[in-house]
């Protein structure tokens, strides 16, 4: 199946932003910088990941669609 450019756009742009994710969860669970924060940007950093997570859920959704 070929895709039409705005498709492969939401396929690239989901996988940059599955990168993003996996870089920030690695930062939140392994650094010690994340320890050191202050709660409030804790709290932000884990609504952040959040917010990705649930973008890229919708990017995945409309990738799907693309196939059916």
């Amino acid at each position: 199946m070929s895709l039409a450019p705005y498709q492969q756009r939401v396929i690239d742009e989901k996988a940059d932003l599955d990168a993003k994710i996996m870089k920030l969860a690695d930062f939140i669970v392994q650094t010690a910088a994340y320890k050191s924060l202050g709660s409030a940007e804790k709290d932000r950093l884990n609504r952040q990941h959040t917010a990705m997570r649930a973008y890229s859920g919708v990017l995945g959704e409309r990738i799907e669609a693309f196939t059916q």
